[in-house]
Order: C-alpha cells, then structure tokens, then sequence
C-alpha cells in the first residue's frame, strides 16, 4: 500500500513507536505447502503403490485373509489421513494453525548483510535506543510475521489463477479476503476479532492508469478484467497488528511485459540495497536508475518508464500500515536511514504516464485519526459508528465492505460527520493521465540484527 509523499498529501495516521522484530530465527521450515483440489475430507487418491511392498498373507489359513484385508485397509486410511493435514485446499480455506501445529511457518528470504566498515560503529545515542528496541521485542514477533506471510503467499497463488479476462472486481475482492479470513482464523465480526489477525487494509485492485487506492464498494458499477488491462493487486495480512504488505500485477497482453519487468526489477533494486544504516537518498537513485532504464512499446511507439514521483515506498509500525519513514521511486535529499529493527514496504511504481499521481474521485477506505479528539462530536450516528471504529479496527485502514461484513448499517451519514471533523480520514483513489499504464510490485522487509529477512518473497515473484 503505497505512501504519498508530504508535499501537502495526506498518509496513514502518524506513527507513535517502530515495531520490533527478534534477533533470532527459529529453525528453518519447508517451502509453501501445496495445493489440492477439493475439500479434505473424503477425497480419493490412489493408493495402489502404497501396498507393494506388504508382506503376502499365507493363503492356508481361511481366518487369514479376512484379517488382512481389514488390516490394509485400516493402514491406508491413515496415510491418507496424515497426507491430507499438510495439504491446503482451491481455493484455500484451511487455516494455517491448521496447517502448521508447531507454528513453525516457513522464512522468507533471508539475505546477510555485507561487510561494510561504515557499519562497524554507532553513535552511542544510536546504541542506547536501538538495545531498548531489541529488548523490548516481543519474542513471537517473527512467528506472528511469518504467519502473515505464508497466508499473503498461498491466498495470492490462489488469487493469480483467476484473475484472468472476465473476472470481476468484487469476486477478486471477495477471494482475496474470504481467503485472508480462513487461513487466520479469524472471521472479523465479532467483537475484537479483527484485530487479533485478518485483512491489513482494504484491498487494492487497480487498472491501468489507477495507481493505488482503489477497491470495489458496495452498491458500485461492477468493473471486469479486460485483455488489454494491467492490474495491480496489492493487499496486506496482520497477524497480532504485523503487517505484510506484498503487491503484484498482472497483465494477460504480453505488450506489456517490459513495463512489468521495469518495475519488478526496481523493487528487487530497493530490496538488495536496503539494510540496517542504508542510506534512503541512495535506495531512491538505485531504484529510480533501474527503472528508467526500460522502455515498452505501445501502438509503434516507444514510451520510457517513469518513476512515480510523489508516491513512495513506507515502513510499517505495529497496527500503522504507514511509519514516520519512505522511501522514493526517485531521487531524493532525505538524510534518513534504515535502522536496526525496521520493518519496511519496499514497492515501487512505473508509468508510461505523467509519473504524477493525483486523487480521483470515490473513496478507497478509512483510517482513524488518534490525534483528533472526539470531543465536541453531536451526531449520536456519528458517536455510534467512531465507538465501532475505535472497538473493530483501532488504527487500521478499512473500507465499506469491511464495515458491511461486520453487518454494520446506515452508516454513510455518521462517516461524512467523522470525516468533515478529521477524526477519520478517507483515502481516494490515486491516478495517472488517462490512457497510461501504471505497474506495482512490492515486498515486505525486516532488518534484523543479523540479517535481512524480505518475508513476503515466494516462488512467484
């Protein structure tokens, strides 16, 4: 979810601590469990090569036979039975707890850090904070992180198969979030329940000249996926308020390749410079370099890959999908630098269009604003709906669908009175110049101490 720069733009409500992650990984799992067809329970297999190697009973005895037959059979059941409990199903609907009993989830990609010498010291002002950091650590950071990332990697291999020409929004929308929902366990209708562990924020389906920030709402013009489309999909799974924040898109013409290509290799770009004591300013030149050194052709002529200028990758704070920090497609003069125990949203975005983003109308979701007090607020709708708000999302983004799929009704009124008091802010949808084509692609990253962990990368992208 992409951050907008602070020349005069609204982000995320602002940042009170940088979330923690441990020191140390826990053993090293298998890759992302496969995928089976169908439901779990009652399903054939052949099992014919099992029983190769069992012993011939002695056709001698009349009572052996029976006995035998009853014996194989009890034995197949349970292999079946043992194969079946690491299997997700199509469309994934298995929860990961499930799945996992040892909750030991698989890393992402683990990559050390390079010797360099500018590393070797810190200030001492450094130090002191960044131990307090560290000992404050909550020690199922990385299980709680993990589990967010294998749930955004197998609802997002599910999502990939369907979003071809024809699909709708909404049923896009629907899979991503109905899969999010079972593989946390956690429905978010009940009181709390979203914030043990569910969708990060609304989830961004966006075409072609829509950069960011936009979702289907209910009571919309349905929209479909069309030959000729490039589709960003970009959604986020928390865990315990830890947020993966991954993006992909998707393009059935191949005239688009090289566009997606730009931008896939500007974000691995960000991912490989990143690191404890990195300097931003230099991540926004690398990445700004790579991506406009391609160029696609679109109707015979030959149109450079910009760099989106005034949106920006962000790290992420405990239920704060938007931190105190970005980081630019383009070069920039900020002096900030990544640090110990960051977590950050590495994503970039290349256009054939202006490189310039601006608001559209509609509304994408909703994030409270902590920092505006409710005091003074009359509408008894509004009060109601903020006391909602407040209890189901805390600070996290949500939309109209997340406010219907808790059954909440009548609550267009309360929202504009919230909104016109910036105790909530809405969020529009972000676009380029009409007939331009805008690709994502994103990844979530935490800096340890020892190494950095890109924890949402896959097989896939």
């Amino acid at each position: 979810m992409g951050s907008k720069t602070p020349d005069g733009h609204r982000r995320g409500p602002d940042a009170s601590s940088h979330a923690a992650i441990a020191a140390i990984n826990p053993p090293k799992q298998s890759a992302a469990t496969g995928l089976v067809h169908g439901a779990l329970e009652g399903q054939e297999e052949g099992d014919d090569d099992e029983d190769d190697d069992t012993p011939v009973a002695d056709m001698s005895s009349a009572d052996a036979q029976p006995a035998k037959k009853r014996k194989r059979k009890n034995n197949r059941k349970k292999r079946k039975k043992a194969q079946i409990t690491h299997q997700q199903t199509v469309p994934p609907r298995v929860p990961l707890a499930t799945l996992f009993p040892d909750e030991h989830y698989p890393e992402g990609e683990v990559v050390e850090y390079p010797m360099k010498n500018d590393n070797l010291q810190r200030t001492t002002g450094e130090e002191v904070r960044h131990v307090s950091l560290l000992d404050s650590m909550d020690d199922d950071f990385l299980k709680d992180y993990r589990k967010a990332a294998e749930v955004h990697r197998q609802v997002r291999r599910y999502v990939q198969t369907i979003a071809k020409p024809g699909v709708s929004m909404t049923t896009l929308a629907d899979e991503v979030e109905a899969g999010v929902r079972a593989l946390t366990g956690h429905q978010g209708i009940e009181l709390g329940d979203v914030l043990k562990a569910g969708m990060g924020f609304p989830t961004g389906l966006c075409l072609n000249n829509v950069g960011a920030h936009w979702t289907p709402n209910p009571g919309g013009k349905e929209v479909y996926l069309q030959q000729d489309d490039v589709l960003k999909i970009d959604f986020g799974v928390h865990v315990n308020g830890r947020i993966v924040d991954s993006a992909f898109t998707v393009a059935s013409n191949p005239v688009y390749d090289p566009l997606l290509d730009a931008v896939k290799a500007a974000t691995n770009t960000g991912l490989k410079e990143a690191g404890v004591d990195a300097r931003i300013s230099h991540i926004s030149k690398e990445i700004q370099e790579v991506m406009e050194s391609y160029e696609v052709e679109l109707n015979g002529k030959t149109i450079p890959v910009k760099a989106v200028r005034n949106i920006t990758g962000h790290n992420i704070l405990r239920y704060k999908i938007h931190g105190d920090k970005q980081v630019p497609f383009v070069k920039s003069n900020t002096t900030q630098r990544m640090e110990e125990g960051d977590v950050f949203a590495i994503e970039t975005f290349g256009t054939t269009g202006k490189a310039y983003l601006r608001d559209d109308i509609g509304v994408y979701g909703y994030g409270r604003n902590p920092s505006v007090s409710a005091t003074g607020l009359h509408h008894a709708t509004a009060k109601s709906l903020l006391k909602t708000i407040d209890a189901h999302f805390g600070t996290l983004v949500f939309s109209r669908r997340y406010l219907e799929h808790m059954g909440v009704k009548n609550y267009h009124l309360g929202m504009r009175s919230l909104v016109s008091n910036g105790i909530v802010e809405a969020y529009a949808p972000l676009v380029d110049v009409p007939g331009s084509y805008v690709a994502q692609f994103e990844h979530t990253v935490l800096l340890q101490p020892n190494c950095k962990e890109v924890i949402s990368r896959g097989d896939d992208y």
